[in-house]
């Protein structure tokens, strides 16, 4: 079985307004494997948000793996991923089919809500590359 654990994270300083993605990619034992932090011009935090994951998924992919539980603290994402909400901003819809056609594949993928505080590091990187950037 080859699963990933991933947190992502994606925010905007201003929104719309410079924006950057943070994504920690652990194997299922909890290993770290991968960290990225990088600006993504000019966006929305939501925008970020999905852009993070579009990240993270291509990496796991070129990583060769196969499942992958993708934790996110945008609660408003993963809903729209499960298909509990709908996507109602024009910008977000090519994000999410995107990210629905990376799915594919992997023969699993979960996207759960995690609070805040347990996303730091993702977050973190975030922060930094939006330092960078500005």
């Amino acid at each position: 079985m080859h699963k990933l654990i991933i947190y992502t994270d994606g925010g905007a300083r201003g929104n719309p307004g410079p924006a950057a993605i943070g994504v920690v990619i652990y194997d299922f034992g909890g290993r770290e494997l991968k960290r990225i932090s990088e600006s993504v011009g000019e966006t929305t935090n939501n925008q970020a948000e999905y852009k993070a994951l579009i990240r993270a998924l291509q990496e796991a992919i070129k990583m060769g793996f196969d499942k992958a539980i993708c934790h996110l603290d945008s609660e408003l994402v993963v809903r729209q991923l499960n298909g509990k909400y709908k996507i109602k901003e024009p910008g977000l819809k090519p994000l999410a089919s995107q990210i629905l056609a990376l799915t594919q594949k992997f023969v699993q993928v979960e996207f759960v809500h995690v609070r805040r505080e347990k996303n730091k590091l993702a977050d973190q990187l975030v922060n930094e590359a939006l330092d960078k950037a500005i």
